[in-house]
């Protein structure tokens, strides 16, 4: 199949919430909702679809109908009925919400151009001593202060449309050498784009984006396949910079009251520490520390 032809394909919301649910199921096992283990004489991975059900109070219908994509008027109840039984996170819950009842989450056009405002932009500019970005939709990298640039590569030099933390990651093999795990900051990122696609199944930009990291990237289809959902706002950057060597920044993603959608991300750490005088160092050298980070 043609590498645009795959990647232009919407995706499919029921599709979505089939596999989610199957995959949350096949997790389980019965002692894990307080049912008998019949051990060797299960047949299938993971919990009978009937299962979470009986767990959870809900009827097998409502399971079955969920399961085969159909989430048209399910109650809020039953979902967090399900929820419980399937042992959800509380981004997962949000995720199957998001996927039995899109209209409710849909506000504004999914394909619409994702804007900073300028009375943040200032501010961002002035966190001299701070690494900061504005992230949005898609993993998309909107805004970013020169620290930013100099910690994580000159966003500046590529086009608007691949300004994004997933294309480096999954499609420059030598990018991998910034990040210490690589494999979680790859497993954060697809999870990340698991949620948006739950808010915003019809976006073509990313589905397109989808498509392009399935076609070239088998880890990339490998974890999109989990369906892994998480919201990770807060935790350390492990890094490995080819200037100045290891760094543990912390990092605090919040939430932009005036758009939901958009986050910003401030990454600190010790005053004193190597963490902390080292994007100092790397932003006083200016474009060749940033030129330095393989993403461009």
């Amino acid at each position: 199949m043609p590498e645009a032809e795959t990647a232009s394909r919407p995706l499919d919301r029921r599709a979505e919430l089939s596999e989610f649910l199957r995959s949350r199921r096949a997790r389980l096992k019965p002692e894990d909702v307080g049912l008998p283990d019949l051990g060797r004489h299960r047949r299938v991975l993971g919990l009978h679809r009937e299962e979470p059900a009986q767990s959870a109070g809900a009827w097998v219908a409502y399971d079955t109908r969920l399961e085969q994509g159909n989430g048209r008027n399910v109650s809020a109840q039953v979902l967090d009925s399900i929820a419980r039984a399937l042992r959800l996170t509380d981004a997962e819950h949000a995720h199957l919400t998001h996927l039995t009842k899109p209209k409710a989450h849909k506000k504004k056009p999914a394909a619409r151009q994702q804007q900073v405002r300028s009375a943040l932009r200032q501010p961002l500019d002035t966190m001299d001593g701070v690494p900061a970005y504005v992230v949005g939709r898609r993993a998309e990298i909107l805004a970013w202060n020169r620290m930013a640039a100099a910690l994580f590569g000159g966003w500046e030099e590529l086009p608007a449309g691949e300004r994004n933390r997933a294309r480096p990651v999954f499609l420059r093999h030598e990018y991998r050498d910034l990040f210490v795990d690589w494999e979680q900051k790859a497993t954060d990122i697809v999870c990340a784009l698991r949620m948006d696609a739950g808010c915003h199944p019809d976006d073509p930009r990313l589905s397109a984006l989808v498509g392009e990291l399935s076609v070239k990237n088998e880890e990339f289809r490998r974890l999109w396949a989990t369906h892994g959902v998480k919201e990770q706002n807060h935790g350390v950057k492990r890094l490995c910079h080819p200037l100045v060597g290891d760094l543990s920044p912390n990092f605090e993603g919040f939430r932009l009251a005036s758009d939901a959608d958009l986050s910003l991300v401030t990454c600190h750490a010790e005053p004193g520490s190597p963490s902390a005088e080292s994007p100092r160092l790397l932003a006083s050298r200016g474009t060749d520390a940033a030129r330095a980070v393989p993403s461009v």
